[in-house]
């Protein structure tokens, strides 16, 4: 198995069975810290090697608490990977992000409690920075894309990243309000944090489902079910036409992360 892959998707979107790859095959993988959370569909398009992982599992089986995040982290690596688009399913904290729309994170809020988060072991202890968590190259080629589609994508967002699997209490929402964040999913964390270790650039791509509880209308997984397979086909576009604008060199700092975060 070459190290030849060069960008990974997280999220089952739907593009890897449209026909779209070429030349695709599925690789079963394992990592020192287990398996995957699906084998990887690996292929060509537009001459780039593209590689793709639903980190829910392929039947949407694993729920967020669950997901061996080092693992996906660790196979991508693993098969060569430096840059990672992670496409995800969010609830609005904010009036204005409305269900429907796209949302890109530059920050979150971590509100997470039983993962691990770090490659770090008793003999290597990595302090690694996100004060600025993604890839900012792979963001400004996001925006690119979203710019020249009729979709309405909210940037500069903030992103709470909640336990799960269950939704908010009315009196959680509201205190994430009070932060001044403007989403709120179960994935991102450490998904993000981990790329940063393994010095790969990250950046997700969000797609809004519903008002989170704040707005006095319960969320339901049906209703966020329905509006991602109405927004599939627009994911599938943004990123058809991203894989395109993304450089083939990185210009950006996310390979050196190590650097200064290792004692």
């Amino acid at each position: 198995m070459g190290k030849d892959v060069e960008i990974g998707i997280f999220g089952g979107t739907g593009i890897y069975d449209s026909g779209l790859l070429k030349d695709s095959q599925k690789i079963d993988m394992d990592t020192p810290y287990g398996k995957p959370s699906d084998t990887i569909t690996v292929g060509t398009f537009k001459g780039r090697k593209i590689a793709f992982l639903p980190r829910h599992g392929g039947k949407h089986s694993i729920p967020p608490h669950k997901i061996n995040f080092k693992a996906n982290i660790w196979a991508f690596k693993e098969l060569g990977i430096t840059r990672i688009i992670a496409p995800s399913a969010v609830g609005s904290l904010k009036e204005e992000c409305e269900p429907g729309h796209f949302a890109l994170p530059t920050q979150f809020l971590d509100f997470t409690k039983s993962r691990e988060g770090t490659f770090s072991d008793n003999n290597k202890v990595i302090h690694i920075s996100v004060a600025d968590p993604f890839c900012p190259e792979l963001q400004t080629s996001i925006l690119d894309t979203t710019n020249n589609q009729d979709l309405k994508m909210h940037k500069d967002c903030t992103y709470v990243c909640i336990e799960g699997p269950r939704f908010s209490t009315k009196a959680e929402s509201k205190f994430f309000r009070t932060t001044g964040a403007d989403i709120i999913g179960m994935t991102l964390v450490p998904e993000c944090q981990l790329a940063r270790e393994a010095q790969m650039c990250y950046a997700s791509i969000s797609t809004i489902t519903d008002y989170d509880v704040w707005a006095d209308k319960p969320v339901t997984a049906k209703e966020v079910l329905e509006t991602l397979s109405k927004n599939v086909e627009k994911t599938k576009k943004v990123l058809t036409e991203l894989i395109d604008k993304i450089p083939k060199t990185r210009n950006c700092s996310c390979a050196k992360a190590l650097e200064e975060a290792e004692f």
